[in-house]
């Protein structure tokens, strides 16, 4: 875990602003470290806030000296390239941090550490987020299902939606309201703001289901855990939802979908259907033809970050017109709605 008071720099080159550089907006809207820089040689000068919808004032600097003269201790690689591999061109930059005495935190499916182990001085580290921890999990067998709390997952519409996002601003609602409200992160980002949690996606598939079964009731304590969701039904290349269902034994969902969506983002000829068809889909494959546990979609999140203010108030409107249920950016707005949402179903 990151000790929360070391300085940091997100690497984000080329990709700063774009849903890539999630990873880097994630830690940047909710990490507890002090940001020195964000290191995007394409767009130096600048400001967070000039690229994303963040209120901001960090700058963006071209190069990994700048950011160690600001007083970084830390390079973490904000940005995720298609396949998560790490691209031969910042192997230098890599190089550069170690023998600077920097710390790397790395979201990557290629390992760092066994690259840099010969190379770390005392006190220096490489955490790789993606390296699942302990030992094999045992397969999932719907253990979840016998524990009395409320166990609510994020399911989205496509790939980079903002589950993660909804799902911490969700917990903090209801923790906000007084309830005993956890957050269980699945992914590197939420892996890397909360220190703890599985890297889904790393999981070998016959394990995927345990994982989530074994997090979940190592969080039985909590009366409601939010499980932060990855990837989507409606993905051809996704496998990350039906692992987290059955794991969870969700007894609820919140679906996370963009404003204006129609197709997916990077499959033009995917279409996503109808609101209604999308929630009836996931409440069908969560309750499995009634043999394992219903959870229905309670609430939407709805990302309206490409949307002006009237723009977004419109869209959300008529997103609870045409599926009946409570609809808010968790952002823009606050998670207030989806959580009382969760606490009225529960």
């Amino acid at each position: 875990m990151l000790d929360p008071t070391q300085p940091i720099a997100l690497f984000a080159e080329a990709t700063m602003g774009s849903l890539n550089a999630k990873m880097a907006e994630g830690i940047l809207r909710y990490g507890r470290n002090p940001v020195v820089a964000v290191i995007d040689s394409t767009q130096a000068g600048k400001r967070v806030r000039e690229l994303c919808t963040l209120d901001s004032n960090v700058p963006i600097i071209a190069t990994l000296a700048e950011a160690q003269a600001l007083g970084a201790q830390v390079l973490v690689l904000g940005t995720a390239p298609s396949g998560g591999r790490l691209p031969q061109a910042w192997v230098a930059v890599l190089e550069q941090a170690i023998a600077g005495g920097m710390s790397l935190v790395n979201g990557m499916h290629d390992r760092l550490q066994p690259m840099f182990a010969d190379r770390l001085r005392p006190g220096q580290w490489v955490w790789d987020l993606r390296v699942p921890q302990g030992d094999a999990p045992p397969i999932s067998m719907a253990r979840a299902a016998a524990l009395n709390n409320t166990r609510v997952l994020m399911v989205g519409t496509d790939m980079a939606i903002g589950k993660m996002t909804a799902g911490l601003e969700l917990a903090r609602s209801l923790q906000d309201m007084g309830h005993d409200a956890a957050f269980l992160a699945t992914g590197q980002t939420g892996i890397a703001i909360t220190g703890r949690g599985i890297p889904l996606d790393a999981i070998r598939v016959d394990h995927a289901g345990g994982a989530v079964e074994r997090m979940v009731l190592e969080a039985a304590s909590h009366r409601i855990v939010v499980v932060e969701g990855q990837g989507s039904l409606l993905h051809p290349g996704s496998t990350a939802t039906l692992p987290l269902m059955r794991g969870s034994a969700c007894t609820h969902m919140v679906l996370c979908h963009r404003a204006g969506m129609e197709t997916l983002d990077e499959l033009d000829s995917v279409r996503i259907p109808p609101l209604r068809d999308v929630i009836a889909l996931n409440e069908a494959v969560a309750r499995a033809a009634g043999a394992l546990t219903p959870a229905k979609v309670v609430a939407i999140a709805l990302n309206t970050a490409r949307l002006s203010q009237s723009e977004a108030e419109t869209a959300i409107r008529q997103i609870e017109e045409t599926t009946g249920l409570p609809t808010a950016d968790p952002v823009r707005q606050s998670a207030k709605t989806l959580a009382k949402a969760v606490v009225g179903a529960m």
